[in-house]
């Protein structure tokens, strides 16, 4: 049988991505979404979520590109002035890696967003990480780790199948491949602690840009198993998307999860 997660990223960024998350659960085929608990319009996604009991919601852990939830003194080494993680992936990782001392706060971060989506009252869902870090050791160590404290019951692991990817379109690079066998260390983690996992995932090559015809491509060759694809929709442009992620398709994606063909396609998919 094949099992399909529809998961929307980024809730609480902003209030045009919250509403376009309703929107995309009440009208069409969402069925989570993943919180940042510092995101400025967090309260706001809180709310809507306690208003939609169906969704299923999760933290999206921000440790690279976003703010943290503790103040900057008490993670000097992680977050500059203003409580915010820089984008440098590769400097963060190697720091996360090597430094002990950065290791320290970034488990003490980590804890603070899990205790921050329990105050919420919302059943943990699920957890994942912005732009993919728990790949990163030491991050997807501390989210199993605390993440188990807190009663997590699941993570994604974001293995984009590439040949699946080549058919449907898309190159299957050294990059794409070289990521998916990578996902295994942390597929391996996640189950020797309990914790369930997705078989696949799609929205990593098409990230910003899984639209309609995308998804109607994708869904007829599913394998069997669980299958997770994650979007970044919202119900309009704003200033939040427009700095941070300029090229998205906000608004298209939306328009993927609330599409009646993509609704009985996955109906389809699911029944076979």
């Amino acid at each position: 049988m094949r099992s399909v997660i529809l998961t929307a990223d980024d809730f609480g960024l902003s209030e045009a991505v919250n509403e376009g998350i309703e929107r995309a659960h009440r009208q069409g085929a969402l069925t989570h979404a993943s919180l940042m608990v510092g995101g400025a319009a967090a309260e706001d996604a809180v709310r809507r979520a306690r208003a939609m009991p169906d969704l299923r919601v999760g933290l999206h852990l921000v440790v690279v590109e976003g703010p943290a939830v503790l103040p900057p003194a008490r993670i000097p080494a992680l977050v500059d002035a203003r409580g915010r993680f820089p984008p440098d992936q590769l400097r963060l990782g190697a720091r996360y890696f090597f430094l002990p001392h950065v290791r320290r706060q970034l488990a003490a971060e980590i804890r603070a967003q899990f205790a921050a989506f329990a105050a919420t009252g919302l059943p943990l869902s699920h957890a994942d990480a912005h732009k993919h870090m728990h790949l990163h050791p030491t991050i997807g160590h501390l989210m199993v780790t605390i993440g188990r404290e807190f009663g997590l019951p699941r993570i994604r692991v974001p293995a984009e199948p590439p040949d699946i990817m080549r058919i449907c379109g898309a190159p299957a690079t050294f990059g794409a491949r070289a990521m998916y066998a990578w996902c295994a260390i942390l597929r391996r983690r996640a189950r020797r602690a309990g914790l369930a996992t997705n078989d696949a995932v799609f929205g990593l090559a098409w990230t910003g840009h899984f639209t309609e015809d995308r998804v109607l491509s994708l869904l007829p060759r599913l394998s069997e198993g669980t299958t997770e694809l994650y979007f970044h929709p919202a119900s309009r442009r704003d200033t939040t998307l427009d700095a941070l992620m300029p090229a998205y398709e906000h608004e298209a994606e939306l328009a993927a999860l609330i599409s009646p063909r993509v609704r009985a396609a996955l109906a389809a998919t699911s029944s076979t």
